[in-house]
Formats: C-alpha cells, sequence, structure tokens
C-alpha cells in the first residue's frame, strides 16, 4: 500500500469519532513520522476564544497512538496509552494546526512519542509526550 492509500484508510477509520467531531485529518507519514492537521475555530476554542489544551491534547493523542501502532506487529500486538503530558506555549484563534510525532524511545513494551503542534506560519503552539503500552494480544 503506498502513503496516500494508507492516508485514505486512515481518514477513513475517524468517522463519528472524537477525530471526526474535532476535525482532525491524517495528512502525512514515513517511517516513524506521522502528521495531522486540526481547524481552530469555535468547536475547539476554550471560552477566551482560543483553543482549548484538551483539544490540542486530543490531537496530540491521535497522532502519537496512531504512529505508534505502525511500529508493531498489528497481528500480535496492540497499544494502549499510558500517560500524556502537554505544555501550551502559544495560544491560537483561528487557522489550521499541524501535529507531528517522532519517537524518542521505541522498547520492547513501551514507548515515548513527542508529538509537536505548529501553527501556519510553523510556530510552536504545544509540545507533549506520549507513553504507551505495548501489549500481547490474547
Amino acid at each position: 500500500m503506498n502513503k496516500e492509500e494508507i492516508l485514505k484508510k486512515l481518514n477513513s477509520r475517524t468517522k463519528n469519532t472524537l477525530m471526526e467531531t474535532l476535525g482532525i485529518i491524517y495528512t502525512d507519514l514515513d517511517k516513524d513520522y506521522l502528521e495531522a492537521t486540526m481547524p481552530v475555530n469555535e468547536k475547539v476554542h476554550q471560552p477566551a476564544g482560543l483553543l482549548h489544551g484538551g483539544a490540542s491534547v486530543a490531537l496530540a493523542e491521535s497522532v502519537g497512538s496512531t504512529a505508534a501502532h505502525f511500529s508493531i506487529d498489528t497481528n500480535k500486538q496492540e497499544i494502549r496509552g499510558l500517560e500524556i503530558t502537554a505544555n501550551h506555549v502559544r495560544g491560537v484563534r483561528k487557522g489550521i494546526v499541524t501535529a507531528s510525532a517522532k519517537p524518542i524511545h521505541k522498547g520492547r513494551t513501551t514507548q515515548l512519542w513527542e508529538i509537536r503542534i505548529v501553527d501556519e506560519q510553523d510556530k510552536l503552539i504545544s509540545i507533549c509526550k506520549l507513553t504507551v503500552i505495548v501489549l500481547s494480544k490474547s
């Protein structure tokens, strides 16, 4: 399967999920890399009219956990999130934000992923770390 087919398949799996509600779309991937975008509008605002930190974390976890999924044998293993941390460094009111996930550590039973969220000018909005556990399927 080529990159475009994989992205199409990933995006088709978000129907009727939080990702669809937030408008998250996978846009690019490579070995140990996954990227997605999310529109910033009233749907993802906090009361002050800025991107809600929880929406940023949902974007980060969606991208990081899916990236981790690509690094395992999905016939024998599955991924579950253990912990996510986020530092929000800049507010954004409108436009598109892009999240990109890259591994920091890929061990046998745990993985640590860094997810950077930037605005359309490539300014850092949030930086997140996601820890996942690799479980054997029963």
